[in-house]
C-alpha cells in the first residue's frame, strides 16, 4: 500500500516539473529585451550582434532552445552563462554550498525553538506561559527578518565582535568558520519561521487535544501529559509537517535579501545578479532548481503524512 502511494505521488511529482519547465521558459520567453544586446551595448555592429547571438544559442527557435535546455538538465547541464561564460552547474555548485547549509542551519534553528514551545504554550493554556509564548511569536512575526539582521550585526558584530559582520570564508577554512559565519543569517531567517511554526504546533495540539479519543484515553486514566504524548502529538504534527516543508523551500528560495546583508554568495545573490546582468539562462536554471527543491520536499512530506497517518495511503 505504501509503495503504491508513493509511486502514484512520484508521478504527479514527474508531472509538475515538466509543467513548471515549461511555465518557466516561456515566462522569461516573454521578457523584453535581448541579451546579446544587453551585452554587447547599445552601438554594437549587426554582425557581431548575429554571432554573439549564434554562440549563446539565440537564433534557434523557442522549441529546441527549451529542448536543449531541458535535455541538458536531466543529464546535469544548464548551459552556459551568457555574462560568465562558465557552466551554469558549476556556479550553482559553488552557489549551494552556502545556500543549503544556511537553509538547513535556519530550519534546525526553528524546528528546535518552535516544536518546545508549542508543545509548552498549549500544555499551559490560558496561563503566563501560553500568553508570553504566543506574544513573542506575535513579536517575531511583525519583526521584518532584514531588520533584526542590521540590528544582530550591529550588536553581535560591531558592538561585542563575536560574529563577522558579513561573507563567508568558505568551507575549506573549516567546519567551525563556516558555521560562525552563518549563524547571525541563520537566526534571522529562523525568527519569523520559528515564530510561525510555534503557533501552528499549538494551535494543532489544542484542536487535537480536544478530540473524542483523547477524552476517552483520559477516561482510562492518562494524564494530560501520557494523552499529548501518546496521542495527540503524533496527529498533531500533519499541518506541522506541512510548515516545515514550505518553510525548508522559502528558506533555501527566499533568501536573497538576507544574503545582501550579510555579502553571502548564494543563490539568491546569484539570481539578484543574473535577473540584473539579464542572464536568462542562469535565472531559469536556478528557478528550476527551486521549484524542484520545493516539489521534492512536498514528496517527502507527502511520504511522511502516510507513514504518520496510514488512512491516506488508500486516498487517490
Amino acid at each position: 500500500m505504501m509503495l503504491r502511494y508513493a509511486a502514484r505521488r512520484a508521478v504527479s511529482l514527474v508531472l509538475s516539473l515538466l509543467v513548471a519547465s515549461l511555465v518557466i521558459f516561456l515566462v522569461l520567453e516573454i521578457v523584453p529585451g535581448d541579451p546579446a544586446a544587453y551585452m554587447l551595448g547599445v552601438n554594437a555592429q549587426p554582425d557581431t550582434l548575429a554571432a554573439l547571438r549564434a554562440e549563446l544559442g539565440l537564433n534557434q527557435s523557442a522549441t529546441a532552445r527549451y529542448l536543449d535546455w531541458a535535455g541538458g538538465m536531466l543529464v546535469g547541464d544548464f548551459g552556459i552563462s551568457y555574462t560568465y561564460r562558465t557552466p551554469v552547474a558549476e556556479m550553482i555548485a559553488d552557489r549551494l554550498q552556502v545556500s543549503l547549509p544556511l537553509a538547513l542551519f535556519a530550519l534546525a534553528l526553528s524546528t528546535g525553538i518552535a516544536l518546545p514551545a508549542g508543545i509548552w504554550a498549549a500544555r499551559r493554556r490560558g496561563s503566563a506561559v501560553d500568553v508570553g509564548v504566543m506574544g513573542l511569536t506575535q513579536l517575531g512575526v511583525a519583526i521584518p527578518n532584514f531588520w533584526f539582521a542590521m540590528l544582530m550585526v550591529l550588536v553581535f558584530a560591531i558592538n561585542l565582535r563575536w560574529f563577522g559582520a558579513g561573507g563567508f570564508p568558505g568551507w575549506e577554512a573549516g567546519l567551525w568558520p563556516g558555521l560562525k559565519s552563518l549563524t547571525l543569517p541563520a537566526v534571522a531567517l529562523a525568527l519569523p519561521q520559528a515564530s510561525i511554526l510555534a503557533r501552528v504546533m499549538r494551535s494543532a495540539l489544542l484542536d487535537t487535544l480536544s478530540s473524542d479519543y483523547i477524552r476517552t484515553a483520559r477516561a482510562k486514566g492518562l494524564t494530560r501529559a501520557q494523552a499529548l504524548r501518546r496521542h495527540a502529538l503524533r496527529n498533531a504534527m500533519i499541518p506541522v509537517l506541512t510548515i516545515i516543508g514550505l518553510q525548508f523551500s522559502f528558506l533555501l528560495a527566499g533568501a536573497i535579501i538576507i544574503e545582501n546583508v550579510f555579502f553571502l554568495p548564494g543563490l539568491g545573490r546569484l539570481v539578484f545578479q543574473a535577473i540584473s546582468a539579464r542572464d536568462l539562462i542562469v535565472v531559469e536554471s536556478v528557478v528550476m532548481l527551486l521549484v524542484f527543491a520545493v516539489i521534492v520536499v512536498n514528496f517527502a512530506v507527502d511520504l511522511a503524512y502516510a507513514w504518520i497517518d496510514p488512512r491516506l495511503r488508500g486516498r487517490r
